[in-house]
């Protein structure tokens, strides 16, 4: 897979269009995404909030099939009503516009009306592809978990593997990301990294590949393992990064996005439906993409 319009064609090929919830999708680039997806005929929308100016937004396109819209007092109910429709089964992905972020995680963390089941880790995962590497490479977590503990760390693996699935990987091979390849005290963190590696050893992960601790060019470089002289299962070929924490997983992110050329998208894991979290900075392109990992994903 070389991008993201191999999702595209994959998602052109389903039998019915996806359906997104969006909230307060006013916005001009959300607004471009989303009459793009519904064009391309592989999505349907939901506009909730913010229906004046959305409908001022769509102009005569409000009028195409595909598209609705559900008015909202404020922007903390347009959050709770988009919620609703995924709990009632009448959408497939939320999607945030230009609602706050802390307003539309209040709908989905409710305990009682919410979409994170008892138990559940929320935790972001973004998607890269750039001329660098010859495949996607998946990571975790950029946006949401500051320090994970060891059983948000497990949670990121599964939401990890599950993204490298539904893109294609067969076996996904996640690399644990640190500064160096060794176990350390100095890094509290590495000694987990040891106990998942064991722990995938002995069958919990069935069908994906754990290495670690791995820096990062050890997990994406086969000529760097050789450099140093390291044996690792991943080769060099990691199909998706855990960091350490959110401090690092953030600067790769936006290391990626600003400083080379790379096609991004990202979402929100462990709810009942993936929620597509696009800064309200991100252009168009970012937000098409990140809605056709969270509907593929969703599938």
């Amino acid at each position: 897979m070389n991008g993201f319009e191999t999702l595209e064609n994959k998602l052109l090929a389903a039998a019915t269009p996806r359906r997104i919830a969006v909230v307060c999708g006013d916005d001009a680039s959300t607004i471009e995404a989303t009459v793009r997806a519904v064009e391309r005929r592989w999505a349907s929308v939901v506009f909730v909030g913010a229906t004046e100016a959305v409908g001022r937004a769509l102009g005569h396109r409000a009028n195409q099939p595909n598209k609705s819209l559900v008015a909202a007092a404020d922007d903390g109910e347009a959050a709770r009503l988009a919620v609703s429709l995924i709990r009632e089964g009448r959408a497939d992905v939320l999607m945030k516009g230009l609602v706050e972020t802390p307003v539309l995680l209040k709908a989905v963390l409710d305990k009682q009306q919410g979409l994170l089941p008892p138990g559940g880790v929320l935790t972001h995962v973004a998607v890269s592809v750039w001329p660098g590497y010859d495949k996607p490479l998946v990571y975790s977590d950029v946006a949401v978990i500051p320090y994970p503990t060891p059983q948000q760390r497990r949670a990121q693996i599964d939401a990890l593997a599950a993204v490298c699935r539904s893109l294609g990987a067969s076996e996904p091979r996640i690399a644990l990301v640190h500064c160096a390849e060794h176990v350390s005290d100095k890094f509290p963190y590495t000694h987990d990294y040891a106990d998942i590696v064991n722990e995938s050893k002995d069958g919990r992960w069935p069908g994906v590949v754990i290495d670690g601790p791995l820096d990062l060019r050890t997990a994406i470089d086969p000529q760097a393992l050789r450099v140093k002289g390291i044996h690792s299962p991943l080769q060099g070929h990691a199909d998706a990064l855990l960091f350490p924490d959110i401090v690092s997983g953030n600067v790769f992110y936006k290391s990626m996005t600003f400083l080379i050329p790379t096609a991004t998208a990202g979402m929100l894991m462990g709810a009942a439906c993936p929620v597509i979290l696009s800064s309200r900075g991100d252009n168009a392109a970012t937000k098409y993409d990140s809605m056709l990992l969270a509907c593929l994903s969703q599938s």
